[in-house]
């Protein structure tokens, strides 16, 4: 895994005309907040940017280099049923960093998800970190959803915002964050603590969430510093695990993230 700085937020992203045939569907993004976060990376390269006769007079200066094409042939270049708004780009695969790289730039959070499979969830998950504070994303190499067009899609535009870190194991991950200073916070319905006491004081902060339905996995569970549940109603016994990200990461902006 090759190292990376920290992706500049403000540089416009290179765009390369290519008459190349590339893979139906590989690394297409789509969506009018997906692409144009994505062309404002300077991490990225546009490969081919394609967009809609009004998307484009709409976004006239983005899109200048874009060819026109009707909507309907963006849905060609597309998996079905994509919600497009008129706009689609084909992009280099976001660069990934090392767990030591992301620990030294990090800011004072992270987030580790342990085999999240639906790419939905994934993108939720990513928007409402990069909402709330956190730096960092960190993913297994093996059962987790892919980053592509649909994560992209349902992060609004946030993907472009973390830096992420894709390892072989999780728990070894969690034992170096430990060692690195990093209070490690699995969310689970077994947790002894309320998630607010948990979290209080942290100087840097992990917070870990497991697939859908499963949870956490035993191994990655007994490498968190500790176990933390959300407070709900008996009659409700469980959130989705996007929902559970988001009030996680709002009481970890709230008395950490935010704090001098």
């Amino acid at each position: 895994m090759s190292k990376s700085r920290p992706r500049n937020r403000q540089a416009s992203a290179k765009f390369k005309n290519s008459s190349k045939k590339t893979p139906a569907n590989e690394n297409w993004l789509w969506g009018r907040h997906a692409v144009l976060a994505a062309l404002e990376n300077s991490d990225r390269r546009c490969l081919r940017l394609v967009a809609s006769p009004n998307a484009k007079k709409r976004h006239i200066q983005a899109l200048q280099t874009a060819q026109e094409i009707s909507p309907q042939s963006i849905d060609a270049l597309l998996p079905a049923g994509a919600v497009h708004q008129g706009i689609a780009g084909q992009f280099s695969a976001l660069p990934e960093t090392r767990l030591e790289d992301l620990i030294a730039a990090s800011g004072k959070g992270l987030v580790v998800l342990d085999q999240i499979s639906d790419p939905q969830n994934l993108g939720a998950i990513i928007r409402s970190a990069a909402a709330f504070g956190f730096s960092g994303l960190i993913l297994q190499t093996r059962h987790s959803a892919m980053i592509g067009g649909v994560t992209a899609k349902a992060a609004v535009g946030a993907l472009e915002r973390l830096a992420i870190c894709r390892v072989v194991n999780i728990a070894r991950a969690l034992e170096t964050l430990n060692k690195a200073g990093f209070h490690t916070i699995g969310l689970s319905g077994h947790g002894q603590s309320d998630l607010g006491q948990a979290i209080s004081g942290s100087d840097r902060l992990a917070l870990i969430l497991g697939a859908e339905g499963a949870g956490l996995r035993p191994a990655v569970a007994a490498a968190c510093a500790e176990l933390a549940r959300i407070p709900i109603r008996d009659e409700v016994e469980s959130l989705n695990v996007s929902a559970a990200a988001s009030i996680a990461f709002y009481e970890a902006q709230r008395l950490v993230l935010s704090a001098n």
